[in-house]
């Protein structure tokens, strides 16, 4: 008989194709003896016959769910809809491979009319109870049944509107108990023909298979598209008990990662709040607190904290990023996982572990990414302007970097600007090699069509420009020399931020940093040099491209194309002359210009190759 579900205690950290990272991480650190709210994972291979027997949960999983939530309730000392200890569960969904948001998450699941008076008393706290039960409410209609979330968001709004509440925190007790959550209930069963449902073990089956549905959402298509993650593998669901991080001065929660995930540094960075719940800390409802402090207000939680996911870094040999929770002076561990670094800090704590004796240099070659080497070549944006700047305009990342400046509308303009010293953003529906004048004195380029592989896009990644392409809000009105973002219409002059590592377009100037390539960048190159079996040669088109490939342990030039030669400068001009003219000896004198400026420019190449081997692309002149 297969298994189909399988308790946290059951599985262990290799089963991530069939428990999911999540749950093989959760597997993991329950077999670790951590402190982590037990639970149960429904397996990928159930997710798979779901949609294999027409988006059906057989008879066998049933059982199963039923049997894994009897043992948890055993665990737990409490009942799923019970009404002396009632279990609350969250259901998260948990693939092989990271989808963050891109799938759904159900909590507080097993609030009713009647377990909700029962959270009340036992967490003296009536507004936590009511107000978990109308988020249930929500949760549930719009991941569950597919109803329009924003039905709700408007009956709450005018809630606040009406009694002048500024935020979701001036909302009461009875404001939630009396108005918000009858009103709930009536839209549920306005736009479902039926009431919203009281039975617990229902609520769990639907929310399993809201689960499993979201595999297939439009928009972790779209995710596993862009990621190169297979269809096939399905999405496991995890049903674990919740804890609560509200019900006191003695509880809180709070996210970690165990060494600084912007430079690497090794140490445990992160935030925490006092009697709060973990959305509090990610959605800015309050001003957490630096995890350091924890150590004042919680000595002996922070000792055994830092103890844990310190030895969660060792055990998985990388970065941990780590939730926790609080409940009653009783620290929990709620999630770990590899955490997302920029590509400074993964350059940093891949060197560093290997140093640590944690990963051979091998391992450290494959823990950082192109994109990240890529990012440490260009100048960035710091930490602090991002923070406290808002993108106006979002585009495809067409090459990274950080370029700012006044906007100008044509390549002529961007000249004449940057000649006089301006710094200047070049923005064009679409470029052209006409453009490339511009493209060159610009800091950075925008462009409202194109994809990755456009003109500006494949021609800004030569010249390491921060590019942007595919802005679709961005319209441009080139005869009045205005350009408009989402109805809102700026002059030429404006100034912008692009932030070509992202995509996004700010308004004004942000501060920015050169990068910085350390003596780590040196050392994992070196090693990257002793692994490899093939040369690496660089495409470079000028003296100056050849520098800069040398600097970066180029072992000679791959292809260098004659034709972006003629590109500089006034240059493209005698390719004109040479093409239209009319006489042989107006063809002849074009040539002679151009053979001048290739000439020097193939002294210069070969001076910077000092003998390594160089290929030339030749092109061939109408006149020969």
């Amino acid at each position: 008989m297969k298994k189909y579900v399988y308790m946290f205690s059951e599985g262990n950290e290799m089963m991530r194709d069939l428990l999911g990272g999540k749950g093989a991480n959760l597997a993991a650190m329950v077999n670790l003896g951590l402190p982590v709210p037990q639970g149960f994972t429904v397996t990928t291979e159930a997710c798979n016959e779901y949609y294999a027997d027409g988006k059906i949960i057989n008879d066998e999983m049933k059982k199963q769910i039923d049997e894994c939530l009897e043992r948890l309730e055993k665990l737990a000392d409490k009942k799923l809809g019970g009404l002396e200890n009632p279990l609350l569960v969250s259901v998260r969904s948990g693939a092989k491979f990271s989808m963050p948001g891109m799938m759904d998450t159900i909590l507080n699941l097993g609030l009713n009319d009647e377990t909700v008076e029962v959270v009340a008393k036992q967490t003296d706290n009536r507004r936590f109870a009511f107000d978990s039960y109308r988020r249930f409410i929500q949760m549930y209609s719009d991941v569950v049944c597919e109803v329009d979330k924003e039905l709700f968001e408007a009956k709450l709004t005018e809630l606040k509107n009406s009694k002048g509440y500024e935020s979701d925190l001036d909302i009461t007790a009875e404001d939630f108990e009396n108005t918000i959550i009858p009103q709930y209930k009536e839209i549920f069963k306005r736009e479902l023909g039926r009431d919203f449902p009281q039975d617990a073990k229902e609520q769990l089956m639907g929310a399993i298979l809201a689960v499993f549905r979201s595999w297939n959402n439009e928009r972790a298509i779209i995710y596993r598209n862009l990621n190169g993650i297979p269809h096939d593998l399905g999405t496991a669901v995890n049903v674990q008990q919740m804890v609560f991080g509200n019900m006191g001065n003695d509880s809180g929660t709070g996210v970690l990662f165990t060494r600084n995930a912007a430079n690497g540094d090794n140490h445990i960075y992160g935030e925490y709040l006092i009697n709060a719940q973990g959305e509090d800390v990610v959605a800015g409802i309050r001003t957490p607190q630096k995890i350091a402090k924890l150590e004042e207000d919680m000595p002996e939680i922070y000792k055994q904290l830092v103890e844990i996911v310190k030895g969660l870094e060792k055990h998985y040999k990388d970065m941990q990023d780590c939730e926790f929770t609080v409940e009653n002076g009783k620290l929990y561990i709620l999630q770990t996982r590899n955490g997302k670094r920029t590509g400074k800090a993964a350059l940093k704590i891949a060197v560093d572990l290997v140093h640590e004796g944690l990963i051979n240099k091998y391992e450290a070659m494959t823990r950082v990414e192109p994109d990240q080497i890529s990012q440490l070549l260009h100048p960035n944006f710091t930490a602090e302007a991002l923070k406290s700047a808002d993108p106006v305009l979002e585009g495809l990342p067409a090459s990274p970097g950080a370029g700012a400046g006044k906007v100008y509308l044509t390549a002529e303009k961007v000249h004449e600007k940057a000649v006089a010293g301006e710094k200047v953003i070049l923005v064009r529906h679409e470029t052209s090699p006409e453009d490339i004048q511009g493209m060159v004195d610009c800091e950075g380029i925008l462009t409202s069509t194109g994809g990755m592989t456009s003109h500006a896009a494949v021609v800004a990644r030569g010249m390491g420009k921060c590019c942007i392409v595919g802005a679709k809000a961005l319209s441009i009105d080139y005869e009045a020399g205005t350009f408009t973002i989402d109805g809102k219409t700026y002059p030429e002059g404006t100034e912008l931020s692009l932030d070509g590592s992202t995509g996004k377009v700010y308004l004004g100037v942000l501060d920015s940093e050169e990068s910085e390539l350390t003596g780590d960048f040196a050392e994992l190159m070196s090693w990257a040099d002793e692994i490899k079996k093939l040369q690496v040669r660089a495409n470079a088109d000028s003296p100056r491209d050849a520098a800069v490939a040398i600097k970066f342990g180029a072992e000679g030039i791959g292809l260098c194309r004659t034709e972006h030669m003629f590109f500089e400068g006034d240059r493209i001009e005698y390719v004109r002359q040479m093409i239209l003219s009319d006489t042989v000896e107006e063809r002849i004198k074009a040539l002679d210009e151009l053979y001048k400026f290739q000439v020097e420019d193939f002294r210069g190449i070969y001076r910077a190759m000092v003998g390594l081997p160089v290929t030339v692309r030749l092109i061939r002149s109408t006149s020969s």
